[in-house]
């Protein structure tokens, strides 16, 4: 699109948001889904006069996506999380393996990125349940076309006769579409809780965390873990479960994150951190991890690194580096 906004271009540009919660949703990556709104977007502006009003704009612009989507998926691999392509670790282990490509890996978003504000503080506890981490990768299960219908149909509330003109398909076919993939996400999706600021008790976890975090307690870090709480570090393929392996990673090889500072934020719809680490070629910290982590009954269930920080930082607008 050109560099001065038309009033069809701003038009456009109001689905951004939530095209890119589609996107993502269908794709797995962030990345992938800026670049196919972007040529939705584009797609869009271009082919405008050939719009001839039979439906609505919002359906001309999902049916676009849904299209790029699809094209993206046809040549690529299935994404997952580190749990999915093998059993945990040893945390006596002195190397995490070497980095896989990002292709592969199911990586996090900021909620700003893929979710309309709303003021409705269930409506955004249901959006973000849409966008954690186990439900996307369970919709990575999905062949592209049942995982367009679940999400249509059950995340943007679609009628069945609406996504079978978008797939220009029948409903009883969408039906049949969906409840196949309803069966699917059911024994795929581990459920988390997602961030609510109004919870006190998921405060006072979060709290409890940071600070144990930061004094680099791994006693009383561990004290907040479940049993066969899982900790995983994309791009490297070594992940663990339960205490032991995890206090001895940490202790052990994992070691240079003591003395890290944390820097709250939010990552799909789950509570996270961005870690930075001492900085080793001076005085403040410098960018190590973004931390999402996955709650359960009251304790952490996972916990995710993600360590491209490369591109997440910017993606998330934190800062290159802490002062001392």
């Amino acid at each position: 699109m050109s560099d001065v906004a038309t009033p069809l271009e701003s038009q456009l540009e109001t689905f951004r948001p939530e095209l890119t919660g589609y996107c993502y949703r269908m794709l797995g990556s962030a990345f992938e889904a800026e670049d196919a709104v972007q040529d939705t977007l584009v797609r869009a502006w271009k082919s405008y006069e050939g719009f001839e009003g039979r439906s609505a704009l919002r359906s001309w612009l999902y049916r676009i996506a849904t299209n790029v989507c699809l094209t993206m998926l046809g040549s690529a691999q299935r994404r997952a999380r580190p749990m999915e392509l093998g059993g945990p670790g040893d945390g006596h282990a002195t190397h995490a393996g070497e980095p896989r490509p990002d292709e592969i890996w199911v990586g996090p978003v900021p909620d700003g990125r893929v979710l309309a504000a709303v003021a409705d503080p269930a409506q955004v506890v249901a959006d973000r349940e849409s966008i954690r981490l186990a439900f996307v990768a369970a919709l990575q299960h999905l062949p592209p076309k049942q995982r367009a219908v679940l999400i249509l149909r059950e995340v943007l509330a679609w009628s069945a006769q609406e996504v079978a003109d978008l797939l220009d398909t029948s409903v009883p076919s969408v039906n049949s579409a969906l409840q196949r993939a309803r069966a699917t996400i059911a024994a795929a999706d581990k459920g988390a809780q997602v961030l609510e600021p109004s919870d006190d008790e998921q405060k006072k976890l979060l709290a409890r965390y940071v600070q144990a975090f930061e004094a680099y307690d791994l006693t009383a870090l561990t004290a907040l873990l479940h049993e066969d709480a899982t900790l995983s570090m994309p791009p490297l393929p070594l992940w663990l479960r339960g205490h032991a392996d995890i206090t001895a990673w940490m202790s052990g090889t994992g070691a240079g994150c003591e003395g890290s500072r944390l820097i709250p934020l939010v990552a799909n719809g789950l509570p996270a951190f961005a870690q930075y680490r001492r900085d080793e070629h001076g005085p403040g910290h410098v960018p190590w991890a973004l931390i999402v982590l996955e709650i359960s009954d009251g304790r952490i269930a996972g916990i995710n690194n993600f360590l491209d920080t490369q591109r997440l930082f910017p993606l998330f607008d934190l800062p290159e580096s802490l002062p001392a």
